[in-house]
């Protein structure tokens, strides 16, 4: 059986150029949508993967979650979907998520370009290089510079406010913070927490995938300076928020895949060159 789940010699796997983690909301609105079953050396991909033609770019939406969000975020077989997409031939990988601010300036309806993570989960499948081959990936600048300048550019032609840098501070979930945790956070200085950018983007860096994210938020998290006075967050009101601004990411992502270039970003397609012992 091939990756589409065709018979050998079957049909020709289809192909797609872009990647794009995310619910339904942003490919249910595209015709001729193809649905690609996918097998990966790593279990099954949160769910199918969605083809379509945007602007003349072959995009793969999958939706991250699952097609009916019964994964959380723990759950979530980043290797297969990663492995997935690499399958499919995608070069290029756009992450949005929901986010929580830990900065008063970083308001609810904002979005952050982010330019680095911090890692507090635990367990988490986070490397294809389990041995016996060790391979140590640079992680300094996780993400692709030239995902995160377009992605900029497209907040700022399409008016939304935009954090153009910030670190994502990735919890294990599927629990909030405490408001210890949230004062820690933002002690630090780190700008928005959430529970899906990692090991995502690691994964797409050992797979020499150019990957960003772009953290839309939602709420303010626990422990933000003045937060005693903000409503405890809720998944109930994350969803409500996100739901009301899927518009506006898919009119991002609407914006930024055709100026994707054709070529790879050097800082990605070159990730694993120097990194094998």
């Amino acid at each position: 059986m091939d990756t589409a789940g065709n018979p050998a010699g079957g049909l020709v796997t289809p192909s797609a150029e872009i990647g794009v983690f995310g619910g339904s909301g942003f490919y249910r609105f595209l015709d001729d949508v193809q649905e690609v079953q996918l097998e990966t050396p790593y279990g099954p991909p949160s769910a199918p993967a969605f083809l379509a033609d945007l602007h003349g770019r072959t995009v793969a939406f999958m939706p991250r979650h699952g097609v009916d969000h019964e994964l959380p975020p723990h759950r979530i077989n980043y290797r297969a979907n990663l492995w997935a997409m690499k399958e499919l031939g995608v070069s290029w990988v756009l992450g949005p998520c929901a986010a929580g601010s830990l900065q008063p300036e970083i308001r609810i309806g904002d979005f952050v370009v982010c330019d680095q993570f911090v890692d507090r989960t635990r367990g988490r499948a986070d490397t294809f290089y389990d041995g016996p081959e060790v391979t140590h990936i640079a992680a300094a600048d996780p993400y692709s510079p030239v995902l995160r300048e377009l992605l900029v550019a497209g907040c700022h032609e399409l008016d939304i406010a935009v954090h153009d840098a910030g670190a994502l501070v990735v919890i294990q979930g599927p629990r909030f913070s405490t408001r210890a945790e949230g004062q820690w956070f933002s002690r630090m200085g780190w700008e928005v927490i959430g529970m899906t950018g990692y090991p995502e983007a690691i994964l797409a860096r050992e797979l020499e995938l150019c990957y960003a994210t772009v953290a839309l938020v939602t709420d303010y998290d626990a422990g933000l300076e003045g937060s005693d006075d903000v409503p405890k967050v809720t998944a109930e009101d994350v969803m409500k928020v996100f739901t009301q601004n899927v518009e506006r990411v898919r009119n991002l992502l609407e914006w930024v895949i055709p100026r994707i270039p054709g070529d790879n970003d050097p800082h990605c397609a070159n990730a694993l060159r120097g990194a094998s012992l």
